[in-house]
């Protein structure tokens, strides 16, 4: 459970190459797939930071390096999942972490309030500062004061090496048995080589082995005791149900504690197109009410939360994660919620909470992905220029009409829909009947009321 950067498990080559046969997988296997995907990533960032390369130059070394080492892996289980899915009411959680300074108490409070810790199973990945290559780590952007003309000033300062949640978590002896029995399988990121959410929960769902149940969160939860069975019981309930999905935005909480859960949970149900050129006017999703917590069964909503679903593992086979949305921070909750809709799966509040979240401000000075990207060569706010590109894959899926293929093609970005079909919309239903369906008018950029969606008339 510790970092191996430089050195390789044994029989790496034999691992690697049964996995990508298609017929011998295992999760080792999969994980020198992603470590040597890693390395060659680090590498090739670090070239870059000695020179000034252009944005297509280093997103077409991303695509490039991603074809190479991403590819044959999505080919070898295109349509089908990697390992056959257990009925045993097991839980695999993927768990993307950035430099996340509660991770170790989060999976914690995971196991201690699970009714069944024995069928639960981690997929984190770690995006971290280690300190090592000389390199010094830094805070994130901290307001220290106002200027003149009553603006924020912030500083970035140095700080210490990250600390290690899995390390933890796992050299607690509590907690060491489900290390050692394998239900914590991680990966490692140098924080430099970040490139957003949307990509390192790619990477995690590739750590699941088989469990019963795919549930995505964030780094920063606590958890209400019985959770496991309690999401297993109600995603059940569903009316459509295996093909549900319970999503929400969890409650907030400041410290770990007793939390009990149990307050009604949020709906999903409005939404906004973003005014920021940040954004590139991507549709953001958001809350508008809460749920009836003694109605007979869920009721649908809208969208999903990349920060909270849970679901039946066949959801990964309906709608892989795509490893082409490199520097996305906005985009990925109307992506998986277009693409889950139209491939026949229903999506629903879960009646009550059992999961809190610790929501950050930005004053805080805690580090954000987006901060990292440029950050050895000099080059502050070189996210947001590379995610204006790569966002279009997205965009493109969304119906925009500056976003054709077309004219992405014409405007020199065609590399953005590498792979696309594979991970674009379902074939159970139609974009526009999704868009018709939510009240989204994407040509105009208007999100209208859902009232079906606030008032949980749908089953």
């Amino acid at each position: 459970y510790l970092p191996m950067f430089g050195s390789e498990i044994s029989d790496a080559d034999k691992l690697m190459s049964d996995t990508l046969s298609g017929k011998f997988p295992t999760i080792a296997g999969i994980a020198v797939v992603l470590n040597r995907f890693f390395n060659a990533l680090h590498d090739k960032n670090l070239e870059n930071s000695k020179k000034e390369s252009g944005l297509m130059d280093l997103i077409q070394d991303y695509f490039l390096l991603a074809k190479t080492h991403l590819r044959p892996l999505e080919e070898a289980y295109r349509g089908r999942e990697i390992f056959p899915i257990r009925d045993d009411e097991s839980i695999f959680v993927s768990l993307a972490a950035f430099r996340e300074h509660l991770l170790g108490q989060t999976l914690k409070s995971a196991f201690d309030q699970a009714e069944h810790p024995e069928k639960l199973f981690i997929g984190a990945v770690v995006q971290n500062c280690f300190g090592t290559d000389g390199r010094q780590c830094k805070t994130g952007l901290e307001v220290i004061g106002k200027n003149e003309q009553g603006r924020d000033m912030v500083k970035m300062s140095d700080a210490p090496p990250d600390k290690n949640g899995i390390e933890e978590f796992c050299s607690t002896p509590e907690y060491a048995k489900y290390c050692k029995a394998g239900h914590i399988r991680v990966l490692y990121m140098h924080d430099t080589d970040a490139l957003g959410p949307a990509v390192a929960r790619y990477y995690a769902s590739k750590l699941w082995g088989g469990e019963t149940y795919f549930m995505q969160m964030d780094a920063h939860l606590e958890f209400a005791p019985s959770w496991d069975i309690k999401y297993i019981k109600e995603v059940r309930a569903a009316k459509n149900y295996p093909k549900s999905v319970l999503s929400a935005y969890p409650p907030g909480f400041s410290q770990f504690g007793a939390y009990t859960g149990g307050t009604a949970g949020s709906r999903l149900c409005r939404c906004e197109f973003s005014t920021s050129d940040v954004e590139q006017h991507i549709i953001r999703i958001n809350t508008n009410g809460s749920t009836n917590k003694n109605s007979p069964r869920p009721t649908q909503v809208a969208f999903i939360a990349a920060g909270f679903f849970f679901a039946r593992a066949e959801f990964l086979v309906d709608v892989p994660f795509d490893p082409f949305v490199p520097w996305c921070f906005m985009g990925e909750e109307i992506a998986l919620s277009v693409r889950a809709w139209t491939q026949g799966w229903a999506i629903y509040a879960p009646r009550q909470n059992l999961i809190a979240h610790q929501y950050r401000p930005g004053r805080m000075g805690l580090p954000k992905f987006w901060e990292s990207v440029g950050r050895d060569s000099g080059r502050p706010n070189l996210n947001t220029r590379l995610q204006a590109r790569t966002l279009r894959r997205i965009k493109h899926m969304v119906g925009y009409p500056t976003d054709t293929s077309e004219l992405i093609k014409q405007d020199g970005d065609g590399i953005v829909l590498t792979d696309y079909t594979h991970y674009a919309l379902g074939t159970v239903r139609t974009a526009e009947e999704y868009f018709n369906f939510t009240r989204i008018d994407v040509i105009n950029q208007q999100c209208k009321h859902m009232q079906w969606c606030t008032k949980g008339e749908l089953e």
